[in-house]
């Protein structure tokens, strides 16, 4: 699953990297990234607009819903009705610059943050899909990140990863004249060599805290 994540850049270095046509005024970094927090997504005609991590499908009667939906099994799109409608009209890129995962320890009990990146560190897109429920305050507009399985280089630290699409992918999952059957080809784990990851803090932990020093690589374990 992905249930971190965090999205750094600034907001030219998003215009440059995917070709913003319109975006919000200000977009402070993020090192901590929750669910149920705004967090920017991309749509067709590259608008960066900001959405509510945790996707509230627009049927749904309460939106706390959201909390469970967070991510999306890239494996069982096309079954599930939460997400069968996003798929087929409303994908979304979800850029980012790193993202959490727990390892496990040898000791089977303890559980140590790893932070995930490029290898460059530079800006990626992971799939998404969103939706809007309206509600009695106002139109909600919420996304989910679509997860697949891990790769070769991180399924020792998690089972799942985010689906990072490549920038031929990036543009081929915001043509809205895409079928669903087609995007689902798309769904699968980076290359083995993508991605570098390294300990963290275990302020991440928290919520609350998104501050720079949540991305701070942590001291080194001793071998013994």
């Amino acid at each position: 699953m992905c249930g971190r994540y965090t999205q750094t850049a600034t907001l030219k270095e998003l215009h440059e990297r995917f070709k913003l046509v319109s975006g919000p005024p200000e977009l402070p970094p993020r090192y901590n990234l929750a669910p149920s927090q705004p967090a920017p997504v991309i749509l067709p005609g590259r608008a960066l607009e900001l959405y509510r991590w945790g996707l509230v499908p627009s049927w749904a009667k309460d939106p706390a819903i959201g909390h469970r939906m967070i991510n999306a099994r890239a494996e069982t799109l096309m079954e599930k009705p939460s997400f069968r409608k996003p798929l087929e009209r409303s994908r979304c890129l979800v850029p980012s610059d790193g993202f959490y995962e727990w390892k496990k320890l040898p000791d089977g009990r303890t559980k140590v943050p790893m932070r995930i990146t490029r290898r460059d560190r530079g800006l990626f897109a992971m799939a998404g899909l969103w939706d809007e429920w309206k509600g009695p305050e106002g139109p909600v507009r919420s996304f989910t990140i679509i997860t697949t399985g891990a790769n070769a280089a991180l399924s020792p630290i998690h089972d799942r990863m985010p689906v990072i699409l490549d920038l031929e992918g990036e543009d081929r999952w915001l043509d809205p004249g895409a079928s669903p059957t087609e995007m689902v080809g798309l769904l699968k784990p980076c290359p083995d060599d993508c991605l570098s990851a390294y300990e963290v803090s275990t302020r991440v932990n928290s919520p609350a805290d998104d501050s720079p020093a949540c991305i701070d690589e942590a001291p080194r374990r001793s071998s013994s």
